[in-house]
């Protein structure tokens, strides 16, 4: 798909990235092109011609990108995706519950899923005619599918490991490879084997030649080998841990650690070496015109121009949060990643020269760094957003930043369960390490108290840890109980029993002044005390009146993929929808007003439903 430019194109390019970014929630519901995608898209042209006539009950103070991305299209998947596969406008995609699920490429719409697989599949790949799709998984069988009908044409079996990658040719030839150290050679017409090779190590990636179709390509032991149809190895092994080849195959990419290597195939010589500062690149492909080589390195794509005199890097896509598993171009200016956070994504290249994440300070991704917890102070006018490295202060009004600090945390440290407040002018830090509640000054960088906050030999674990709103106390949930400390005296002022679930947490959304609310997963019971009454024992709250009149997305679902809903906890109507990169919050608080989420990505959004309130 190609993005046009000019005057005379605004209102098509920006109706044609609203409806690709918020393709999902506007098929749902077209009332939600008011509600949702117009609210949220940047402040384009269609943004800004239709927002004078928009009653919009939600104002987006912190949240609303700059412009729109290189990324148009995420799709949320169920279960983690594994392997991509693309042909004329489909794509397959392969996940680790067994199921291959098929999209359309313009719109990202999931047309189809093939079901048949009892596990993970680690690898799909279409017929040069787009009529079959191959398959190979943790079950140890290959699959053979019809892709007009959906159904199984064939089960090759055979491996006796995990096949890690399928091939499939022109001649009616197919090739799988497994963690069984085993490559096999099979006829898809007598649905024989024709030869096994065995090697030392398992087989992570199996094709033909592209340059000789006779030739076939495995990878073991961090090298590339090469067979012919006979079984019979071909002279020279090249060392790399992935291998791509241009569309008219007089070039090929070897991916090797960090460094990404383009080789003329005859004679073979380097025309590139790319490099990357951080991670191991384990995937890349050619686009379909030979210009380009884009690579996966963890959870960032890098494109490059390997046509000019010097060849350079053009694009850094980020956007996923875990390990990207592969990716593919659609078209010479389109490319589609796949990852562990569960996610699809397709990417424009060429929307600009240069990444908005990196480059623009006021970007909506100010680090790829996730967000651990959000503490929402609207009479200081204030939110405050901590992750593994840095706690900051971001103004209401305006959804700026306003000061960043260092955190004490180091290592393994980065998961642990944390909160941030502004009490009396002194910004208060605390986080739990093992048995231990750590307080500190975080602008004096001075550690205050140290805590114990599980006995000995007692089953423990933090599941929340939270400073009340008042400030005045911080509370631990653990495995048993919820526990509450007085903030300068240090002092175990209340505790109250709870039902042991592995899926209890405190609800954040609903925590006021020394009142607490935990959700029991397993009854979908909220229970509520007040912490803050003297000389009494923690007080239960009545649910019917304790909690907000808004509830975010119900504490049930907030782990859930997929679209999430702020709900009206009176009437039970979902009144407002999140999606796409706002769906799933690491973090959330709600004050009756203000709602602040932080997420995986590193975003913290902020909305302000006063008119939803006052009505």
């Amino acid at each position: 798909m190609v993005i046009q430019t000019g005057d005379s194109c605004k209102w098509t390019n920006d109706s044609q990235r609203l409806l690709l970014e918020y393709f999902d929630a506007i098929h749902n519901s077209p009332s939600q092109i008011y509600q949702f995608a117009l609210p949220f898209s940047p402040p384009s042209w269609l943004h800004k011609c239709y927002s004078p006539w928009l009653s919009l009950e939600v104002k987006v103070i912190k949240g609303l990108p700059a412009e729109w991305g290189a990324c148009s299209r995420t799709v949320l998947l169920g279960s983690h995706p594994q392997t991509l596969s693309y042909w004329n406008g489909t794509i397959a995609v392969g996940s680790w519950d067994g199921a291959i699920f098929i999209f359309d490429v313009i719109t990202g719409k999931q047309t189809a899923i093939l079901s048949g697989h009892t596990s993970w599949v680690r690898s799909v790949a279409f017929s040069s005619d787009g009529r079959s799709l191959v398959s190979g998984g943790d079950d140890a069988t290959v699959k053979l599918w019809d892709m007009q009908t959906g159904g199984v044409i064939k089960i090759f079996h055979g491996h006796a490991g995990w096949i890690y990658s399928v091939s499939i040719s022109a001649d009616c030839s197919m090739v799988s490879g497994s963690s069984g150290n085993t490559i096999y050679l099979w006829d898809i017409q007598t649905e024989k084997c024709l030869w096994t090779i065995k090697q030392q190590n398992t087989v992570c990636h199996v094709g033909f030649s592209s340059i000789n179709p006779q030739h076939i390509i495995s990878i073991s032991d961090k090298n590339v080998w090469q067979w012919d149809v006979n079984g019979h190895q071909i002279p020279p092994t090249y060392d790399g841990t992935y291998i791509a080849f241009s569309p008219d195959y007089t070039h090929f990419a070897l991916c090797n650690e960090n460094i990404v290597t383009v080789q003329k195939s005859d004679p073979r010589t380097t025309v590139a070496e790319f490099h990357v500062a951080n991670g191991e690149t384990r995937h890349c492909c050619f686009s379909p015109d030979g210009k380009l080589v884009a690579a996966a390195v963890d959870n960032t794509v890098y494109v490059w121009d390997i046509t000019s005199p010097d060849p350079h890097l053009i694009e850094t896509f980020v956007g996923h949060t875990k390990y990207i598993s592969s990716l593919v171009f659609s078209s010479p200016s389109s490319l589609i990643s796949v990852s562990w956070d569960k996610s699809v994504k397709f990417w424009q290249i060429g929307i600009s020269l240069t990444d908005k994440v990196v480059t623009n300070s006021q970007s909506t991704l100010p680090s790829s760094t996730p967000i651990r917890s959000v503490s929402l102070q609207a009479r200081a006018g204030i939110v405050i957003s901590s992750s593994a490295d840095e706690v900051k202060i971001w103004d209401i009004s305006t959804g700026l930043c306003k000061a960043s600090f260092e955190t004490p945390l180091t290592g393994d440290q980065s998961w642990m369960k944390r909160d941030a407040k502004l009490i009396d002018g002194r910004l208060i830090f605390i986080w739990c390490t093992h048995k231990k509640i750590n307080i500190w000054d975080i602008e004096k960088g001075e550690c205050l108290e140290t805590l114990t906050a599980f006995e000995e030999g007692k089953l423990s674990g933090c599941y929340g840890l939270r400073i009340s709103g008042d400030g005045s106390k911080i509370f631990l949930h653990d495995a048993k109980c919820i526990k509450a400390w007085s903030m300068w005296k240090w002092e175990l002022v209340g505790e109250v029993k709870v039902e042991f679930d592995w899926g209890n947490y405190m609800d954040s959304l609903c925590m006021e002044n020394s009142r607490v609310w935990i959700h029991l997963k397993r009854s979908s019971v909220q229970e509520g005390w007040d912490f803050g009454i003297p000389g009494s024992s923690p007080v239960p709250l009545d649910p019917s009146t304790g909690r907000p009149h808004l509830d975010f997305i119900g504490s049930t679902s907030k782990w859930a993929e997929g679209p999430c809903w702020i709900k009206d906890t009176f009437t039970g109507k979902n009144v407002f929808q999140l999606s796409g990169r706002y769906a799933k919050p690491n973090d959330v608080q709600w004050d009756g007003q203000y709602l602040v989420a932080g997420y995986e990505s590193g975003e913290v959004l902020i909305l302000d439903f006063h008119d939803m309130n006052s009505k």
